[in-house]
């Protein structure tokens, strides 16, 4: 584990050394402000509403989770699918086009520890902007009176689905020494999965063709990152949740461990 810790830290640092980690979190942390004042602006004005109408039953129905911070994550989800790209696109293309890959492949390190070091250190930096997206609700204990189990249950579902994406980018940046192709294949792949696929569930069970119980709407709903993400943000965190994490984190970095493995068969 000392060889993993150790790439880790190395690849850290790379991240520190190119404007790219610099750019990336300075317009997360001004989307993040942006979006949080905008769910609380709308926030606010949903109450004036419902108070110059007089729906006090429906006044009573909202809160600062449901209302406020879900939205506020859900935004901080749609960014994450532009921003793990460019977080992820040099972990492995970087070292073939500078040449080092040979270098690190002939190292004594094995091909899981370099993958597993990759992955950590894009994992530390997917913990650096979920601790700027926690910033904002942060706030809201200090004037208002949000439920600490549902916003720490969300703030975990925007961590585990930024893990998935380190993964999914990993295996992006493995397949080629081009940085701008390893940014589009996984924005391309983000997609799919965050947003495509949900939309095909969704036109699959409004469509005659396709019965709401055949596996295919099954596979793709699981497939899906949304239902997880949704379920988590409004408090559910399930062992079915936590596992679709798990597994996709766990198939992608196999995926890159044989794509880097491959380069030896050449």
């Amino acid at each position: 584990m000392s060889h993993v810790s150790q790439i880790a830290a190395r690849e850290l640092r790379a991240f520190f050394v190119s404007p790219v980690a610099y750019v990336v979190l300075a317009l997360w942390a001004l989307l993040a402000a942006t979006f949080f004042l905008a769910s609380v602006i709308t926030f606010d004005s949903e109450i004036a509403r419902l108070q110059q109408f007089g729906a006090f039953e429906q006044l009573e129905l909202l809160n600062l989770n449901d209302h406020l911070i879900a939205s506020f994550l859900f935004s901080m989800w749609f960014v994450s699918i532009f921003a793990f790209p460019a977080i992820t696109m040099g972990l492995f293309a970087a070292e073939k086009a500078n040449g080092t890959e040979e270098l690190l492949l002939t190292s004594p390190l094995t091909i899981w520890e370099i993958v597993l070091g990759k992955f950590l250190a894009g994992g530390a930096f997917a913990a650096i902007l979920t601790g700027v997206a926690a910033f904002f609700p942060a706030m809201l204990f200090a004037y208002g009176d949000p439920e600490l189990g549902k916003t720490m249950s969300g703030l975990m579902a925007l961590f585990l689905v930024s893990l998935t994406y380190v993964a999914i980018g990993g295996f992006a940046s493995s397949l080629t020494q081009n940085q701008l192709v390893a940014f589009l294949v996984t924005l391309a792949l983000l997609f799919l999965v965050g947003l495509l696929i949900p939309q095909l569930v969704v036109f699959g069970l409004a469509s005659d063709a396709l019965h709401a119980q055949s596996a295919l709407i099954e596979v793709m709903r699981w497939a899906g990152t949304g239902a997880h993400f949704e379920r988590m943000v409004m408090g559910l965190v399930e062992t079915r949740d936590l596992a679709y994490f798990a597994v996709l984190i766990a198939a992608f970095l196999l995926l890159t461990k044989t794509s880097v493995e491959s380069v030896r068969w050449r």
